[in-house]
């Protein structure tokens, strides 16, 4: 069957190489501003290359989700090449006006006539602009048959650029679903720029360690249009073809521009040396490493972690304490069933064995400019933050009521109670209890039986308080409801990302 190539989706270049371009005024075919490659010619931004080019992968979860969208799905070179077939008929070409070189004004919404009539007879939201009416409708189309174009593109990625290939993990089927999710949250949003900018910003400067080049993102954008075209079909044509061009435009330099900055500032990845393992259970490991380099994050925060036995493959981790005088660090780490990471953190590593380390992330951290009081729920593993949220605020000297509620499947699993314990005795403003789900609970204090989320209701009130929660995602859900029922406002709750929890994997 006769076909074409998708237009043509290349690096605009970062921020600064755009202020130092000339603005190119001709005719730069159907895609306008992406035919533009002022200077680098793919070079940019260095790094290692643990998920190769993730693209949009997210990051959040503590201890136990994966990184990376770009990887997934059973679409190896040699598994999927078979699969290729033709592509839908061609379509007519896009025309698009030439666009500033700036980084925003670059990706200001079109509204021309065949935006305008997409819109007209797809109705969205209301403010939603023509493109994302668009986009929208593709991915009513695509949703069923999700799979399908994940292996498709995976398929396509790495027939067409095979050296793409050893940038990623050797198993992704734990990543097969990561990129359409960050694809919804990042191309529905495409109208809201303060929100786009904030989450891929972010998501630009942590994906640095993959080894992320600005060269790559063409590769991965044509790839993703030829697959939408594929198996959206009924919905696919010039208009919707460009309108994807334009948000993955837009998506893609937000995280280069973002990437560049970061490198002026900070390095792509640090080699943290094992200086001490402590085997707590015999699944659960306190380890602390030291930074090659000075290692700057906030109590609450969390990091990724590469270790050596399992190349380009990462897992994130809490910080078990506040940022330290003699800069190591601190990680609680549970091993679970097929856990790479993990299994290698708590069985394998050992002093004198170095890991890498991504740059800090997360929003978990106490607001010291109010007088609030602290509510914090850690559920197994996801008491160690919260270790460090107590550390943080006892540093500052400042006195406000810190209550905490230590969560664990049974008195056996509450691995760290002696920290929190001795942390209660030093500080009359702490509070520490303790709730297992099995058994009525003894040990060195009778616990609260039940589940996290229901004691707290037990006690209060809470509506004078800023509330952290950290554990699995059921107890994070759970506990948000509880909190909320109790009445603190939904903007006073601090959690990971639940989307990221659901997606852990290791």
């Amino acid at each position: 069957m006769p076909s074409r190539p998708v237009s043509s989706i290349r690096p605009v270049g970062t921020a600064a190489e755009r202020e130092r371009a000339p603005e190119h005024t001709g005719d730069h075919g159907p895609v306008g501003a992406l035919d533009r490659i002022p200077g680098h010619g793919g070079e940019g931004v260095p790094g290692h290359g643990p998920v190769g080019m993730p693209g949009l992968g997210g990051e959040g979860s503590r201890g136990r989700a994966a990184e990376g969208v770009w990887g997934g799905g059973a679409a190896g070179a040699g598994a999927e090449a078979g699969a290729l077939s033709p592509l839908p008929p061609a379509h007519p070409p896009i025309s698009t006006a030439p666009t500033a070189p700036t980084s925003t004004s670059a990706f200001a919404d079109a509204s021309g006539p065949a935006q305008a009539s997409a819109a007209a007879s797809s109705p969205g939201r209301p403010g939603d602009s023509a493109d994302v009416v668009i986009i929208r409708r593709t991915l009513d189309e695509i949703g069923p048959v999700a799979d399908k174009v994940t292996s498709y593109f995976y398929a396509l990625l790495f027939v067409r650029h095979p050296d793409l290939r050893a940038l990623f993990p050797a198993a992704m089927d734990t990543q097969r679903d990561r990129l359409f999710k960050a694809l919804l949250t990042s191309v529905k949003n495409v109208d809201d720029t303060a929100y786009l900018t904030e989450y891929l910003s972010h998501l630009g400067r942590g994906h640095r360690k993959y080894g992320t080049l600005p060269g790559h993102y063409p590769a991965v954008g044509e790839c993703l249009l030829t697959a939408l075209a594929r198996y959206a079909s009924s919905t696919w044509g010039p208009e919707a073809e460009a309108a994807w061009v334009r948000a993955y435009t837009k998506i893609s330099q937000i995280m280069i521009d973002a990437a560049a900055e970061d490198e002026l500032v900070a390095p792509a990845w640090w080699q943290a040396e094992v200086v001490s393992h402590e085997l707590r259970t015999p699944d659960i490991a306190v380890v602390t490493v030291r930074p090659d380099q000075p290692y700057p994050f906030l109590a609450g925060q969390y990091t990724s972690v590469e270790t050596p036995w399992w190349p380009r493959v990462w897992r994130h981790y809490s910080f078990a304490a506040a940022p330290r005088s003699d800069g190591l660090l601190s990680f609680h780490v549970k091993a679970v069933p097929a856990g790479w990471v993990s299994n290698a953190m708590v069985h394998r590593a050992r002093p004198g064995d170095v890991i890498r380390l991504g740059p800090p992330s997360g929003s978990m951290t106490v607001d010291h400019t109010t007088d609030n009081g602290l509510l914090c729920l850690g559920g197994g593993t996801g008491i160690a933050p919260i270790k460090a949220l107590i550390e943080d605020v006892a540093e500052r000297g400042h006195r406000r009521p810190m209550e905490v509620f230590y969560g664990a499947r049974s008195d056996h699993d509450l691995y760290d109670l002696d920290t929190m314990l001795r942390l209660e005795q030093s500080h009359p403003w702490l509070s520490v209890r303790t709730v297992v789900a099995l058994g009525r609970g003894g040990g060195p204090r009778r616990s609260l039986s039940g589940q996290l989320p229901d004691a707290v209701r037990q006690y209060g009130p809470w509506w004078e308080y800023d509330a952290y929660l950290s554990g699995p995602p059921g107890m994070i859900r759970n506990g948000v409801d509880a909190l909320v029922g109790v009445g603190i406002p939904s903007d006073r709750i601090r959690h990971d990302s639940v989307e990221e929890l659901v997606a852990a994997g290791d």
